[in-house]
């Protein structure tokens, strides 16, 4: 079985967004650039059914510029087989990035494609959903535990009421939870390998798909800077000051 994999680049969780002078956007001229955490939670996943002999192939894909190679290196540093990069400037929404996913299933033919449940940069956890729906396979979303056998995947996810287990049909696509695993380290004599390692490269406009980019973001701001504290004498002060500000 071949298992695909999205790999999408985002900004660093751990570096301080900053909006552009000109609220065009996020500044990320000079930025550490990384894994979107839950793709390297799927891509880790993948590793392990392929390690189980589930899986004889892992494949991540990457949509983005051509400087998103490197970032591919790293995903095979870590283990996949071979990457695809489908090159373009723009920001995909959710839905084109979908039906990028189903021209690649359709070359591809994987038994299996899992992606990370959001991205960290939009937060939209919508390209699986999409996916599936387009793809006409079932689902299992904010998989906190994956086993694959007998031709099924059985998930386990979180639920407000709990756990939910749940079966579906290969091939299927699933989206991961941070409480899946933990991925791996990257060694020094795997990044030495995976300079070797092949990357496809596919142009967006060869594959013909049609924009499902229908948002425009007009403005971006960054949250409010927090006002200072104001201490009051006792609770009926407290409540005069929230009444003040509209808060009560």
């Amino acid at each position: 079985m071949k298992i695909l994999v999205g790999y999408k680049r985002v900004v660093d969780y751990n570096v301080r967004v900053q909006v552009k002078p000109d609220n065009s956007g996020v500044a990320i001229d000079g930025v550490k650039l990384s894994a979107n955490p839950f793709d390297d939670i799927a891509l880790e996943e993948a590793l392990r059914l392929r390690e189980k002999g589930v899986a004889e192939e892992v494949v991540i894909v990457g949509i983005g510029p051509a400087d998103l190679t490197s970032h591919l290196r790293n995903g095979l540093a870590m283990g996949a087989n071979r990457a695809i990069h489908v090159t373009t400037d723009a920001a995909l929404q959710p839905l084109t990035a979908a039906r990028t996913f189903l021209k690649l299933i359709e070359k591809e033919d994987p038994g299996l494609v899992i992606l990370g449940k959001q991205a960290i940069d939009d937060d939209n956890s919508q390209t699986g959903q999409m996916l599936a729906a387009l793809w006409k396979r079932p689902q299992a979303t904010f998989a906190s535990k994956l086993e694959i056998a007998d031709g099924k995947a059985t998930v386990t996810r979180e639920v407000d009421a709990g756990l939910e287990t749940i079966e579906a049909e290969l091939p299927a696509v699933i989206t991961t939870d941070l409480r899946l695993n933990e991925p791996r380290f990257i060694k020094l004599p795997d990044i030495m390998k995976a300079k070797s390692k092949p990357i496809d490269t596919i142009e967006f406009d060869s594959l013909g798909i049609e924009s499902g980019d229908h948002l425009t973001t007009t403005h971006y701001a960054p949250p409010p800077k927090r006002s200072k504290g104001e201490m009051v004498e006792d609770a009926a002060a407290l409540v005069e000051a929230l009444k003040q500000k509209g808060l009560l």
